[in-house]
């Protein structure tokens, strides 16, 4: 079978050239990127989404247009040999896999794709013969639409010079490159200074001091009473702070006329401007560090947002720190979320470059006001419903939405039918409420329906299944532009629940991601305790 406009021996040939060798993944996947091709309308701009870097990648380049280097081809490393080739303006096209089961009639291209048997034991002629005669036969081959994020191209607005390696790099990758900032392969480069020591900072005895510069602050302690500096950063030693700084066991001081140069940071000079760059809306501090470190307050009520990313690059970074209160805690004004520091005295300038790389463009913490939603409480369930259980759903979800700041604008008790759920949820929306709970009909019985039923009526955005227990049953979406939580019955039992978690995230209008809820999983196991304590306990934290 040919490969578009070659022959099997052409192509394999073009593929040694190419490759280096007749790779079998390059010559299947000849055939994919020409079953994708052939099912696109003619004249078609495409572009390719290849999800392995093993060789398929260079069957793109060898039968389009479409590479790395002129970003018509993008490489998504998902571990399947799959491309999809689609139109570069609308994202619809053609995905082409190889498929297990359409395998079974080939099996020495099954023994190679799954690795069953050595390479000195494959049958390199057999294999070479199955391909040809296979072809695309052995592929699925499905339309999908591309996510919009990867249709076009960005462009390069600006080149920097990197500060640490002095080379040019584009500048929308932070404030050094990217090699710099811990993604160079090389484990050294000749001619490369490392500057990671500490300066040299020259000591005296604390009464030669006397009229001299104190570089940092000096902390006295007394037990159980008080913590506090003697003397702060940038004060002038006086002969009444030698006695002071004795007392507390502080003989000898560095002398703040032998500071060393640009090329490192002082720890109040770093803070402040990590401080900048991490403090976002609702979020407020004192910009005058205090023993090296600046605090954080919440500026009004609301629930605390972390860029939990953003937080694990900058605390990977040496020599700096910031500590933060949970993600997703709800804070009362003026009560302190975080605290950040630059670790040593000095901190090295390349050092506190990738340290501010690392935090991104910010912020890192911010302040969510919640939003006093007008919720609808949808009870689903026949026995309810026929009066055969009396309802205690719609006063537990009117406790937990009224204490977060909500009013309960409309409640309805449905049976398990999908078209009377469904006919409910659009009643509500109709109604104005912008915050629809759900509870019951969430897990896997027959009678339970509510999700389908919600599907029916336009849910999308949505997510089903928490790793918390108990509510790993929970569902979050949107229906409309209304925010929806399906709550399962353990609601009922449990006095906290992943509900409880999930509820201050939505009003604070949180986008959350299924990467959002699984971090939930750490700290979601609850303990049940005889006397609830939460949310001033672990559980969702």
């Amino acid at each position: 079978m040919n490969i578009g406009q070659y022959t099997f021996e052409e192509f394999k040939q073009k593929a040694k050239e190419f490759h280096g060798y007749p790779a079998p993944g390059l010559l299947i996947g000849g055939y994919m990127v020409e079953a994708a091709k052939a099912r696109l309308p003619e004249g078609t701009l495409f572009e390719a989404m290849v999800e392995s870097g093993k060789c398929l990648p260079d069957a793109v380049q060898l039968l389009t247009l479409c590479s790395t280097g002129n970003n018509w081809m993008k490489v998504k490393l998902l571990g399947r040999y799959a491309v999809s080739l689609y139109d570069k303006f609308t994202g619809k096209g053609f995905r082409v896999a190889v498929d297990l089961e359409k395998l079974a009639k080939w099996p020495e291209i099954r023994a190679w794709f799954l690795k069953e048997k050595p390479k000195a034991e494959q049958d390199t002629e057999q294999l070479f013969k199955e391909i040809e005669e296979a072809g695309d036969t052995i592929c699925s081959i499905r339309p999908v639409v591309i996510a919009k994020r990867y249709l076009g191209h960005g462009h390069m607005t600006t080149i920097d010079v990197c500060p640490v390696c002095g080379e040019a790099y584009p500048g929308s990758d932070g404030s050094i490159c990217r090699g710099c900032q811990g993604e160079a392969p090389y484990e050294s480069i000749e001619g490369a200074v490392c500057s990671d020591d500490a300066p040299a900072l020259r000591v005296v005895p604390v009464e030669q001091a006397v009229g001299k510069q104190v570089v940092h602050d000096m902390t006295g302690i007394e037990p159980g009473e008080s913590k506090g500096p003697i003397t702060k950063a940038g004060d002038i030693l006086g002969i009444g702070d030698v006695c002071r700084l004795q007392r507390i066991g502080k003989f000898n001081v560095y002398d703040g006329e032998a500071l060393p140069g640009d090329e490192w940071v002082h720890e109040n000079d770093a803070v402040k401007a990590f401080a900048k760059r991490m403090a976002g809306p609702g979020v407020t501090y004192d910009p005058d560090p205090e023993e090296g470190k600046i605090n954080f307050f919440a500026e009004y009520p609301g629930m605390l947002s972390i860029d939990l990313d953003a937080l694990s690059r900058f605390n990977l970074s040496p020599d700096v720190m910031l500590a933060t209160r949970h993600d997703g805690s709800l804070m009362p004004e003026g009560k302190g979320i975080a605290g950040t520091r630059a670790i040593p005295l000095y901190i090295s300038r390349d050092r506190f470059s990738r340290a501010l790389t690392a935090l991104g463009e910010g912020p890192v913490l911010s302040v969510l006001p919640l939003k006093p939603a007008k919720v609808g409480i949808l009870v689903t369930g026949t026995e309810v419903f026929q009066g055969l259980i009396e309802d205690k759903f719609i006063p537990i979800v009117s406790s937990k939405v009224i204490q977060l700041g909500c009013t309960v604008h409309r409640t309805d008790i449905v049976p398990d039918e999908r078209a009377a759920i469904t006919k409910a949820a659009k009643a509500m929306l109709d109604s104005g409420c912008d915050l629809i709970v759900t509870t019951a009909g969430m897990s896997v019985d027959p009678d339970d329906v509510t999700r389908a039923a919600l599907e029916d009526a336009g849910l999308h955005a949505d997510h089903y299944g928490v790793p918390m227990l108990p509510g790993t049953m929970t569902l979050v979406g949107k229906l409309r532009n209304a925010a929806i939580i399906g709550v399962p019955a353990c609601a009922l039992f449990y006095k906290t629940t992943a509900f409880d978690v999930v509820l201050p995230r939505v009003l604070a209008g949180q986008e959350l991601r299924r990467k959002d809820l699984a971090r939930l999983g750490e700290g979601g196991f609850c303990m049940n305790c005889k006397t609830c304590s939460f949310p001033k306990c672990p559980f969702g934290k």
